[in-house]
């Protein structure tokens, strides 16, 4: 079995405030099996920069036969969003690449997206717009 760390709302949430983003944090299922919402927990957020990105854990992974202690998140879905739409980034990165979501993300691979994310110069999309590469 990988051995991932585990995330929660908090941890993600944390990650991206470290970077400069402000944050939305909120949680889906409760405790309870019978709770309605698709998703463990999600958090929003928008870097200085005006790109977005919105985080989901949309389950919970079970490390022990009865959840006495091992039911947590360790990988999450991203999806990139610029002016509130979901987008890739421009040509040259290494994540987004004709895709608006990564998914499967380990805490790592998180950490490596949030960066790329935080460090765009939106003027890339207006010159790869004029010159077709968008």
């Amino acid at each position: 079995m990988d051995t991932y760390a585990a995330m929660t709302a908090e941890s993600v949430g944390e990650i991206l405030v470290a970077a400069g983003a402000e944050v939305q944090v909120r949680s889906g299922r409760s405790d309870s099996y019978s709770a309605p919402r698709e998703f463990s927990f999600e958090v929003k957020a928008i870097f200085p920069n005006g790109m977005g990105m919105n985080v989901v854990a949309r389950q919970f992974n079970y490390r022990d036969p009865w959840e006495a202690k091992g039911r947590v998140n360790d990988l999450v879905d991203v999806m990139l969003l610029r002016d509130g739409s979901l987008t890739p980034l421009p040509k040259g990165y290494p994540w987004f690449q004709k895709v608006d979501e990564e998914c499967g993300l380990d805490e790592e691979r998180l950490k490596e997206i949030v960066e790329c994310v935080r460090k765009v110069n939106v003027k890339l999309y207006l010159l790869q717009e004029m010159t077709g590469d968008m």
